[in-house]
């Protein structure tokens, strides 16, 4: 089911030249059928039938769902074309360096990871110095908040309130000069 899913989604960009989160889309949907099927044919565990909720109960559903929610987002964004207009608005209006770094400040905001993608999704044509800048920024801008990154938002949900996005708020300012000591670096190194 998984690797159907996966060739669902490589299916619907490559051959009917739909966006592959619609594909995905179409093999949860399936998983969720065949779920059915397993709960009303099969038996397990005595008179007990199978039942794909029970099995997945305990599965991190609000890390699951944030990463759902930003890609799916982020999906929809670039099919009725906002990603080109955003990559218009600041990659030609503000320069490739400087929208750069932008990106890793919103990046803080919003996952790195669709971050990344969003930008991926732009088809910029940038030289090697502004794609290692870029992925710097994404990465390093990612862990100015809580929520730019995956590991902060699964730590969050497993901390038991320990880990807080107020609590990571105290190290954002050594964490903002390791963001500008980064991209000095990177200047300095392959500028």
């Amino acid at each position: 089911m998984f690797l159907g899913t996966i060739a669902t989604a490589v299916s619907f960009k490559q051959v009917l030249h739909l966006p592959p989160f619609m594909g995905m889309m179409v093999g949860l949907s399936a998983l969720m059928l065949y779920g059915y099927w397993l709960k009303t044919q099969c038996v397990v565990e005595g008179d007990k039938p199978f039942d794909l909720f029970d099995r997945v109960k305990d599965a991190e559903w609000d890390t699951l769902l944030f990463f759902f929610g930003v890609v799916f987002a982020v999906g929809g964004l670039g099919y009725i074309g906002y990603l080109e207009l955003l990559s218009s608005a600041m990659y030609e209006t503000l320069g490739p360096t400087t929208a750069n770094i932008l990106v890793g400040l919103i990046s803080a905001i919003v996952d790195n990871i669709p971050v990344m993608f969003a930008v991926l999704n732009m088809n910029l044509d940038m030289d090697l110095y502004q794609w290692l800048l870029v992925t710097l920024t994404a990465g390093v801008g990612g862990s100015l908040l809580s929520v730019g990154s995956a590991a902060g938002v699964a730590l969050m949900g497993q901390s038991d309130h320990k880990y807080t996005f107020f609590s990571h708020l105290k190290w954002t300012p050594a964490i903002a000069a390791g963001y500008a000591g980064s991209i000095f670096a990177h200047y300095l190194i392959n500028g």
